[in-house]
Protein backbone atom coordinates (compact mmCIF):
# COMPACT_ATOMS: atom_id res chain seq x y z
CA UNK A 1 0.00 0.00 0.00
CA UNK A 2 1.05 2.99 -1.03
CA UNK A 3 2.34 5.51 1.70
CA UNK A 4 -0.34 9.15 1.98
CA UNK A 5 1.59 12.05 0.52
CA UNK A 6 2.11 14.46 3.51
CA UNK A 7 0.65 18.01 2.56
CA UNK A 8 2.52 20.84 3.46
CA UNK A 9 1.18 24.75 4.01
CA UNK A 10 2.86 26.64 1.60
CA UNK A 11 5.27 29.58 2.98
CA UNK A 12 2.81 32.17 1.94
CA UNK A 13 0.22 30.67 3.70
CA UNK A 14 1.74 30.64 7.15
CA UNK A 15 3.10 34.25 6.65
CA UNK A 16 -0.29 35.53 5.70
CA UNK A 17 -1.59 33.36 9.20
CA UNK A 18 0.99 35.41 11.48
CA UNK A 19 0.49 38.72 9.48
CA UNK A 20 -3.41 38.40 10.49
CA UNK A 21 -2.35 37.57 14.23
CA UNK A 22 -0.31 40.45 14.32
CA UNK A 23 -2.58 42.97 13.36
CA UNK A 24 -5.31 41.21 15.32
CA UNK A 25 -2.85 42.14 18.38
CA UNK A 26 -2.34 45.52 17.02
CA UNK A 27 -5.75 46.46 16.62
CA UNK A 28 -6.35 45.22 20.48
CA UNK A 29 -3.96 47.71 21.39
CA UNK A 30 -5.01 50.42 19.38
CA UNK A 31 -8.88 49.55 21.23
CA UNK A 32 -6.91 49.69 24.75
CA UNK A 33 -4.87 52.76 24.31
CA UNK A 34 -6.82 55.47 22.33
CA UNK A 35 -5.28 58.63 22.97
CA UNK A 36 -8.05 60.79 25.33
CA UNK A 37 -8.26 63.93 23.48
CA UNK A 38 -8.75 67.49 25.98
CA UNK A 39 -12.38 69.16 26.06
CA UNK A 40 -12.62 72.11 22.87
CA UNK A 41 -11.11 75.17 24.30
CA UNK A 42 -12.87 78.50 22.94
CA UNK A 43 -10.12 79.69 20.90
CA UNK A 44 -9.80 81.03 17.75
CA UNK A 45 -6.19 80.01 15.49
CA UNK A 46 -5.13 80.28 12.30
CA UNK A 47 -2.37 77.85 11.05
CA UNK A 48 0.15 77.75 8.41
CA UNK A 49 1.30 74.83 6.89
CA UNK A 50 4.76 74.31 5.66
CA UNK A 51 4.19 71.42 3.01
CA UNK A 52 4.83 68.22 5.24
CA UNK A 53 2.01 66.35 4.73
CA UNK A 54 2.53 63.85 7.62
CA UNK A 55 3.20 66.72 9.82
CA UNK A 56 0.36 69.62 8.90
CA UNK A 57 -2.49 66.96 8.30
CA UNK A 58 -1.74 65.98 12.14
CA UNK A 59 -1.51 68.85 13.41
CA UNK A 60 -5.10 70.18 11.12
CA UNK A 61 -7.55 67.27 12.57
CA UNK A 62 -5.92 67.56 16.39
CA UNK A 63 -6.47 71.20 16.32
CA UNK A 64 -9.90 71.41 14.88
CA UNK A 65 -10.45 69.18 17.88
CA UNK A 66 -8.74 70.89 20.55
CA UNK A 67 -9.84 74.71 19.66
CA UNK A 68 -13.20 76.35 18.74
CA UNK A 69 -12.19 77.91 15.50
CA UNK A 70 -9.44 76.79 13.03
CA UNK A 71 -8.21 78.57 10.28
CA UNK A 72 -5.94 77.67 7.50
CA UNK A 73 -3.70 80.22 5.38
CA UNK A 74 -0.96 79.98 2.73
CA UNK A 75 2.59 81.34 3.96
CA UNK A 76 1.70 83.81 0.87
CA UNK A 77 -1.47 84.84 2.19
CA UNK A 78 -0.98 84.62 6.19
CA UNK A 79 -1.46 88.83 6.41
CA UNK A 80 -4.28 89.24 4.47
CA UNK A 81 -6.21 86.36 6.33
CA UNK A 82 -4.61 87.45 9.56
CA UNK A 83 -5.79 90.67 9.29
CA UNK A 84 -9.35 89.18 8.16
CA UNK A 85 -9.87 86.73 10.58
CA UNK A 86 -8.22 88.57 13.72
CA UNK A 87 -7.38 84.87 15.38
CA UNK A 88 -6.24 84.74 18.95
CA UNK A 89 -3.05 83.94 17.29
CA UNK A 90 -0.78 82.59 14.62
CA UNK A 91 0.20 79.31 14.46
CA UNK A 92 3.44 78.69 11.49
CA UNK A 93 4.72 75.61 10.96
CA UNK A 94 8.58 75.66 10.78
CA UNK A 95 8.79 78.88 8.46
CA UNK A 96 11.49 77.39 5.94
CA UNK A 97 11.50 76.15 2.35
CA UNK A 98 8.37 76.87 1.00
CA UNK A 99 7.95 80.76 2.81
CA UNK A 100 8.14 83.73 0.68
CA UNK A 101 10.89 86.64 0.84
CA UNK A 102 8.51 89.00 2.62
CA UNK A 103 7.70 85.84 5.34
CA UNK A 104 9.30 87.83 8.37
CA UNK A 105 7.58 90.94 7.07
CA UNK A 106 4.43 89.38 7.06
CA UNK A 107 4.97 87.88 10.72
CA UNK A 108 5.79 91.72 12.00
CA UNK A 109 2.69 93.21 10.29
CA UNK A 110 0.75 90.43 12.17
CA UNK A 111 1.94 91.19 15.40
CA UNK A 112 1.43 95.34 14.72
CA UNK A 113 -2.04 94.10 14.73
CA UNK A 114 -2.19 92.60 18.28
CA UNK A 115 -2.12 89.21 17.36
CA UNK A 116 0.00 86.92 19.11
CA UNK A 117 2.39 84.53 16.60
CA UNK A 118 3.91 81.38 17.26
CA UNK A 119 6.25 79.01 15.04
CA UNK A 120 7.41 75.24 15.75
CA UNK A 121 10.63 74.80 14.24
CA UNK A 122 10.72 70.90 12.72
CA UNK A 123 14.03 70.98 11.12
CA UNK A 124 16.44 71.95 14.01
CA UNK A 125 19.30 72.23 13.93
CA UNK A 126 19.72 71.35 10.36
CA UNK A 127 18.91 75.02 9.47
CA UNK A 128 20.63 77.76 12.39
CA UNK A 129 21.45 80.24 9.27
CA UNK A 130 18.11 80.93 8.79
CA UNK A 131 16.51 80.25 12.28
CA UNK A 132 18.84 82.30 14.12
CA UNK A 133 17.12 85.04 12.56
CA UNK A 134 13.36 83.93 12.54
CA UNK A 135 13.17 83.41 15.78
CA UNK A 136 13.71 86.83 17.02
CA UNK A 137 10.33 87.71 14.58
CA UNK A 138 7.95 85.33 16.51
CA UNK A 139 6.46 86.14 20.34
CA UNK A 140 6.67 82.11 20.99
CA UNK A 141 9.02 79.72 19.36
CA UNK A 142 8.55 75.99 20.10
CA UNK A 143 10.96 73.61 18.59
CA UNK A 144 10.97 69.74 18.47
CA UNK A 145 15.36 70.00 19.17
CA UNK A 146 16.44 69.54 23.07
CA UNK A 147 19.71 71.46 21.72
CA UNK A 148 18.21 74.42 20.29
CA UNK A 149 16.27 75.97 23.67
CA UNK A 150 19.18 77.49 25.05
CA UNK A 151 20.52 78.88 21.78
CA UNK A 152 16.87 80.74 20.61
CA UNK A 153 17.30 82.14 24.09
CA UNK A 154 20.80 83.20 23.92
CA UNK A 155 19.72 85.28 20.86
CA UNK A 156 16.97 87.14 22.56
CA UNK A 157 14.00 85.08 21.90
CA UNK A 158 11.80 85.64 25.22
CA UNK A 159 9.22 82.62 25.13
CA UNK A 160 11.16 79.77 23.74
CA UNK A 161 9.49 75.98 24.75
CA UNK A 162 11.04 72.58 23.68
CA UNK A 163 7.83 70.70 22.17
CA UNK A 164 9.01 67.01 20.59
CA UNK A 165 7.53 65.94 17.17
CA UNK A 166 4.67 63.22 17.29
CA UNK A 167 2.76 60.86 14.88
CA UNK A 168 -0.35 61.54 13.57
CA UNK A 169 -2.40 57.64 13.95
CA UNK A 170 -5.17 58.43 11.26
CA UNK A 171 -1.99 58.39 8.70
CA UNK A 172 0.40 55.58 10.41
CA UNK A 173 -1.15 52.69 11.49
CA UNK A 174 -0.70 49.30 11.40
CA UNK A 175 -2.34 47.38 8.05
CA UNK A 176 -2.70 44.80 5.84
CA UNK A 177 -0.05 45.21 2.69
CA UNK A 178 0.21 43.12 -0.68
CA UNK A 179 3.33 41.78 -1.12
CA UNK A 180 4.85 44.75 -3.02
CA UNK A 181 4.65 46.23 0.35
CA UNK A 182 6.54 43.37 2.40
CA UNK A 183 10.22 43.29 2.82
CA UNK A 184 12.05 41.55 6.18
CA UNK A 185 14.09 44.79 6.13
CA UNK A 186 13.33 48.83 5.37
CA UNK A 187 15.21 51.66 5.31
CA UNK A 188 13.18 55.12 4.00
CA UNK A 189 14.95 58.38 4.00
CA UNK A 190 17.63 60.41 2.50
CA UNK A 191 21.19 59.65 1.69
CA UNK A 192 23.07 61.67 4.03
CA UNK A 193 26.50 60.64 4.57
CA UNK A 194 26.10 58.58 7.86
CA UNK A 195 23.54 56.70 6.12
CA UNK A 196 25.89 56.02 2.54
CA UNK A 197 28.53 55.12 5.06
CA UNK A 198 26.64 52.56 7.09
CA UNK A 199 25.34 50.88 3.91
CA UNK A 200 28.05 50.70 2.03
CA UNK A 201 29.59 48.46 5.02
CA UNK A 202 26.18 46.73 5.04
CA UNK A 203 26.25 45.94 1.46
CA UNK A 204 27.71 42.58 1.36
CA UNK A 205 25.49 41.44 4.34
CA UNK A 206 22.22 42.39 2.67
CA UNK A 207 23.05 40.21 -0.31
CA UNK A 208 20.25 37.86 -0.63
CA UNK A 209 17.81 39.56 1.68
CA UNK A 210 15.05 41.10 0.90
CA UNK A 211 15.63 44.88 1.48
CA UNK A 212 13.73 48.24 0.72
CA UNK A 213 16.00 51.67 0.63
CA UNK A 214 13.85 54.00 -0.54
CA UNK A 215 14.29 58.00 -0.82
CA UNK A 216 16.26 60.41 -3.04
CA UNK A 217 20.51 60.55 -3.61
CA UNK A 218 21.27 57.00 -3.14
CA UNK A 219 23.90 57.33 -5.99
CA UNK A 220 25.86 58.32 -3.53
CA UNK A 221 26.97 55.21 -2.28
CA UNK A 222 30.10 53.71 -3.10
CA UNK A 223 28.22 50.07 -3.43
CA UNK A 224 25.60 51.42 -5.48
CA UNK A 225 26.08 48.49 -8.14
CA UNK A 226 25.54 46.16 -5.71
CA UNK A 227 22.85 47.74 -3.88
CA UNK A 228 21.03 48.79 -6.59
CA UNK A 229 18.08 46.35 -6.90
CA UNK A 230 17.24 47.57 -3.17
CA UNK A 231 16.72 50.78 -4.40
CA UNK A 232 13.54 52.81 -4.45
CA UNK A 233 14.61 56.17 -5.95
CA UNK A 234 12.56 59.05 -5.57
CA UNK A 235 9.89 60.90 -2.38
CA UNK A 236 7.91 58.20 -1.12
CA UNK A 237 4.44 59.79 -0.11
CA UNK A 238 3.66 59.46 3.79
CA UNK A 239 0.82 56.84 2.89
CA UNK A 240 3.19 54.97 0.79
CA UNK A 241 5.74 55.10 3.43
CA UNK A 242 3.37 53.67 6.07
CA UNK A 243 2.21 50.48 3.54
CA UNK A 244 5.93 49.72 3.28
CA UNK A 245 6.30 50.35 7.25
CA UNK A 246 3.07 48.14 7.84
CA UNK A 247 4.62 45.01 5.47
CA UNK A 248 8.35 45.08 7.09
CA UNK A 249 9.75 43.02 9.76
CA UNK A 250 11.94 45.53 10.88
CA UNK A 251 12.36 49.05 9.75
CA UNK A 252 16.02 50.71 10.23
CA UNK A 253 15.72 54.16 11.35
CA UNK A 254 19.02 56.26 10.82
CA UNK A 255 18.98 59.95 11.95
CA UNK A 256 20.53 62.55 9.56
CA UNK A 257 24.11 64.12 10.53
CA UNK A 258 24.04 67.76 12.10
CA UNK A 259 27.25 68.92 11.10
CA UNK A 260 27.30 71.99 8.91
CA UNK A 261 28.06 71.42 4.62
CA UNK A 262 26.69 69.84 1.66
CA UNK A 263 22.94 69.05 2.93
CA UNK A 264 22.75 71.19 6.11
CA UNK A 265 22.91 74.84 7.12
CA UNK A 266 23.73 74.59 10.32
CA UNK A 267 26.59 77.33 10.71
CA UNK A 268 25.99 77.79 14.45
CA UNK A 269 27.06 73.96 14.47
CA UNK A 270 24.91 72.65 17.00
CA UNK A 271 25.10 69.50 17.76
CA UNK A 272 21.34 67.05 17.12
CA UNK A 273 20.29 65.73 20.51
CA UNK A 274 16.44 65.18 19.85
CA UNK A 275 14.86 61.85 17.82
CA UNK A 276 13.53 62.88 14.16
CA UNK A 277 9.50 61.90 13.63
CA UNK A 278 10.24 58.69 11.86
CA UNK A 279 10.67 56.97 15.42
CA UNK A 280 7.11 58.01 16.36
CA UNK A 281 5.91 56.93 12.28
CA UNK A 282 7.88 53.62 12.72
CA UNK A 283 6.55 52.63 15.86
CA UNK A 284 2.93 53.88 15.22
CA UNK A 285 2.47 51.42 12.25
CA UNK A 286 3.16 48.41 14.79
CA UNK A 287 6.59 47.19 13.65
CA UNK A 288 9.73 46.56 15.28
CA UNK A 289 12.04 49.26 14.59
CA UNK A 290 16.27 49.38 14.75
CA UNK A 291 17.72 53.06 15.69
CA UNK A 292 20.68 54.48 15.92
CA UNK A 293 20.77 56.42 19.61
CA UNK A 294 19.99 60.55 19.71
CA UNK A 295 20.18 61.67 23.95
CA UNK A 296 17.18 62.23 24.07
CA UNK A 297 15.44 58.91 23.01
CA UNK A 298 14.84 57.10 26.63
CA UNK A 299 13.03 60.26 27.33
CA UNK A 300 9.97 59.38 24.94
CA UNK A 301 10.83 55.06 24.11
CA UNK A 302 12.58 52.42 26.21
CA UNK A 303 15.37 51.17 24.61
CA UNK A 304 15.35 47.16 24.71
CA UNK A 305 11.79 47.44 25.60
CA UNK A 306 9.92 49.69 22.99
CA UNK A 307 12.52 49.72 20.18
CA UNK A 308 16.05 48.26 19.89
CA UNK A 309 19.24 50.62 19.16
CA UNK A 310 22.70 50.08 17.57
CA UNK A 311 26.02 51.94 18.04
CA UNK A 312 27.74 50.50 14.75
CA UNK A 313 26.93 48.31 11.66
CA UNK A 314 28.24 45.47 13.41
CA UNK A 315 25.72 45.92 16.14
CA UNK A 316 23.37 46.76 13.72
CA UNK A 317 23.80 42.98 11.59
CA UNK A 318 23.42 40.99 15.00
CA UNK A 319 20.52 42.25 15.85
CA UNK A 320 19.08 41.78 12.16
CA UNK A 321 19.63 38.34 12.91
CA UNK A 322 18.42 38.04 16.07
CA UNK A 323 15.07 39.52 15.44
CA UNK A 324 14.83 38.06 12.08
CA UNK A 325 14.77 34.48 13.67
CA UNK A 326 12.78 35.31 16.66
CA UNK A 327 9.17 36.43 15.18
CA UNK A 328 7.58 36.23 18.73
CA UNK A 329 10.81 38.96 20.20
CA UNK A 330 10.21 41.09 17.10
CA UNK A 331 6.57 41.13 17.82
CA UNK A 332 6.69 42.05 21.09
CA UNK A 333 8.48 44.86 20.43
CA UNK A 334 7.18 46.33 17.91
CA UNK A 335 3.26 45.94 20.32
CA UNK A 336 5.36 48.00 23.12
CA UNK A 337 6.25 50.60 20.75
CA UNK A 338 2.66 50.70 19.27
CA UNK A 339 1.33 51.21 22.58
CA UNK A 340 3.85 54.26 24.42
CA UNK A 341 3.20 55.80 20.60
CA UNK A 342 -0.33 55.70 21.26
CA UNK A 343 -0.55 56.46 24.65
CA UNK A 344 2.23 59.85 24.72
CA UNK A 345 3.08 60.74 21.31
CA UNK A 346 -0.05 61.70 18.83
CA UNK A 347 -0.82 65.07 17.77
CA UNK A 348 -3.83 65.26 20.07
CA UNK A 349 -1.68 64.28 22.90
CA UNK A 350 1.35 66.87 21.82
CA UNK A 351 -0.44 70.01 21.30
CA UNK A 352 -2.04 70.95 24.82
CA UNK A 353 1.06 72.13 25.46
CA UNK A 354 1.42 74.48 22.29
CA UNK A 355 -2.04 75.30 23.42
CA UNK A 356 -1.38 76.20 27.13
CA UNK A 357 1.28 78.50 25.95
CA UNK A 358 -0.86 80.42 23.45
CA UNK A 359 -3.59 80.95 25.48
CA UNK A 360 -2.14 81.24 28.80
CA UNK A 361 -2.60 85.30 28.64
CA UNK A 362 -5.83 85.37 27.60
Amino acid sequence: MKAKKRRTRPRDYRDGYQEGYRLGLCEAVKRLNSPEVEACRPFKLMYVPQGFEAIDTGITEALRLLVSELILASPDTMLEVAAREKPGAVLVMNGLHVFPENHLDQIDEIRKLGIATAIWFADDPYFTEDTSVICLHYDHVFTHELGCVEFYRSLGAGSVHYLPLCVNPQMFYPRRTGPQHQFDIVFIGNAFRNRTALFDELAPYLKGKKVLIAGGFWERLSQFEELSPFIKSGFIPPEETANYYSGAKLVINIHRPWEGGLDNRNTFQLPSRSINPRTYEISACGTMQLTDIREDLGSYYRPGYDLETFASAEELKRKIDYYLKHEHERRKFALRGLQTTLRRHTFTARLPELLNVLTSQM
